[in-house]
């Protein structure tokens, strides 16, 4: 059957129309994450697998710069640092809309109360919220936030002003990392009232690009845009974590087009992913470190020369061929990586068994003994198989007669363990927002850091910390650092494992996607076609 041809009006409408109409819709955004998160409060936890979720529906005052640790305006729209660096100023973004929820409809927009709210619950322990639902800010506390803060000034509704007890040329960087995520003080209120404060952890209200929707407990988190975000609505209809513990799950399922994005991949799935070219696989040398972290709490691991006979009983040369094939990844000397200025050079690792011997006779432990050693349950750029490393370090301290016995728990319960300080010995990690030394440093291995004894503390390198944070003079600060990393060296509170690159691949169709220098995920304007 023929048909009669179209009249040309109508023909012109018809293609007018097509040509304003995408060519692809586009679709929600899966990213296939490693863990689940210990929660949705962002002050509360440290971890890289809850911060990858909560900095997709919470902002801070600063920001990272996309692909770089250079600080940017967010919430705030500039600051000034005083000349002794002990007062910082925030004037804050206008118009800036928190999310609503079927639980929660806000009155009002972004203003200065918010700040206050969010860092006094971090600071005061006889804050109101504090009171009613009492919490650990973990990442605040291991910083001696409370100590550095004299107090938080509202100047007005749109301006902010931190006074420091000393100075601090770090302070301004705690604004864009992930614990610093603003929350609503109106929420807050209402939820007191409610009799409901611990649902600040698990019912989110932020100002992000992306709202909570649902969570499936280790299986699954949703989140839809948040339509009235300050930076104009995500195109994406919505964001997916799609939770798989077991690394190869993860690829498997990438390259299903199961998931568009996955957590960083280890370097024997490498391959796989080259060999797809609808796949691309994007890399950094990241700001990291991985480590075995001793408890100085109990014996035997309180005792110095035997933290140190363990350490120089590793052979490195040989856990790294079999861990990292590739080559990709450096062995760790020191908490932080050599990129990061005030590294110290001069540290040297060491391979000696028969000296890991002696050590441990000096110590009383000629016999040998027993320890508990902690396999991390998932696989991180720096620690591709928690369980194989553990059996290589077992093997290697055989050879000086300590029988390891190698213990792990699902990922929330070792974290909850470890801090409890039931471990002699339990493999870590830490990525740094920036390429500062504080950033490794002051976050775990101060005295702040160290509310249990479990942990390494010690008044001559928190002296130098102090001092460091201190000195504006880069020179100077540099030194400092490099002092520190002597006392690290010689009480030796970890054994220093890797610096790794980190690989994450995205498939094909999926835009605006930039990778951070610390390895975490920002699905801020990304988009799937």
């Amino acid at each position: 059957m023929k048909f009669p041809p179209l009249p040309l009006l109508t023909l012109g409408c018809l293609l007018l129309a097509l040509a304003g109409q995408p060519a692809l819709a586009a679709r929600p955004l899966v990213y296939c994450a490693d863990a689940s998160p210990e929660g949705f409060d962002p002050s509360l936890w440290d971890s890289a697998s809850t911060h990858n979720v909560t900095t997709q529906m919470f902002e801070g005052l600063l920001a990272f710069e996309r692909g770089s640790s250079r600080l940017v305006p967010a919430l705030a729209q500039s600051w000034q640092i005083s000349p002794d660096a002990r007062t910082v100023e925030f004037h804050l973004r206008p118009g800036v809309h928190f999310h609503t929820e079927p639980y929660f409809t806000p009155t009002r927009d972004f203003n200065a109360d918010d700040v206050l709210f969010t860092f006094g619950r971090m600071i005061d322990k006889q804050h109101p919220f504090n009171q009613a639902f009492p919490a650990t800010f973990v990442y605040p506390e291991n910083l001696g936030l409370a100590q550095m803060v004299e107090r938080i000034e509202k100047v007005d509704a749109m301006t902010v002003r931190f006074h420091l007890t000393r100075p601090n040329v770090s302070f301004q960087n705690y604004f864009a990392m992930g614990f610093a995520g603003i929350h609503s003080a109106e929420y807050g209120a209402q939820l007191l009232r409610q009799g409901r404060a611990k649902q600040i952890n698990n019912q989110p209200i932020g100002t992000g690009p992306y709202q909570f929707k649902s969570y499936a407990k280790d299986d699954v988190v949703r989140m839809q845009p948040h339509p009235g975000y300050w930076g104009g609505r995500q195109a994406s209809p919505g964001l997916i974590y799609s939770i798989t513990t077991e690394p190869n799950v993860r690829v498997q399922k990438l390259l299903a087009g199961e998931c568009q994005v996955s957590a960083p991949i280890r370097d024997v799935d490498i391959a796989a992913i080259q060999r797809r070219p609808d796949i691309r696989l994007m890399q950094t040398q990241a700001l990291n470190v991985s480590y075995l972290s001793f408890n100085l709490r109990k014996a035997p691991t309180n005792n110095r020369l035997v933290r140190e006979a363990l350490d120089i009983a590793v052979d490195r040369d040989t856990l790294f061929k079999v861990l990292f094939p590739r080559g990709d990844a450096t062995q760790a000397v020191s908490a932080f990586p050599p990129m990061v200025p005030g590294y110290n050079r001069t540290l040297k690792n060491e391979y000696n068994p028969t000296r890991a011997k002696a050590l441990l006779a000096q110590a009383g432990y000629a016999q040998g003994m027993d320890i508990d050693l902690w396999a991390l349950p998932v696989s991180r750029p720096t620690n591709p198989n928690g369980q194989l490393l553990a059996q290589l370090i077992q093997a290697d301290w055989a050879r000086i007669g300590v029988r390891a016995h190698i213990k792990t728990y699902e990922w929330g319960e070792y974290l909850k363990r470890a801090n409890n300080g039931e471990h002699d010995v339990y493999m870590s990690g830490w990525s740094g927002d920036t390429a500062d030394p504080d950033d490794f440093l002051s976050p775990n291995l101060s005295c702040a850091a160290n509310r249990s004894g479990v942990k390494f503390c010690n008044p001559d390198f928190d002296r130098l910390l102090d001092q460091a944070r201190a000195t504006p003079d880069a020179t100077r600060r540099a030194a400092l650092y490099e002092q520190a990393q002597l006392i690290f060296h010689h009480e030796r509170p970890w054994i220093p494992i890797a610096h790794s690159t980190v690989y994450i691949p995205v498939r094909q169709g999926v835009t605006g996607f930039v990778m951070s220098p610390d390895g975490s995920v920002d699905f801020k304007d990304v988009v799937r076609q």
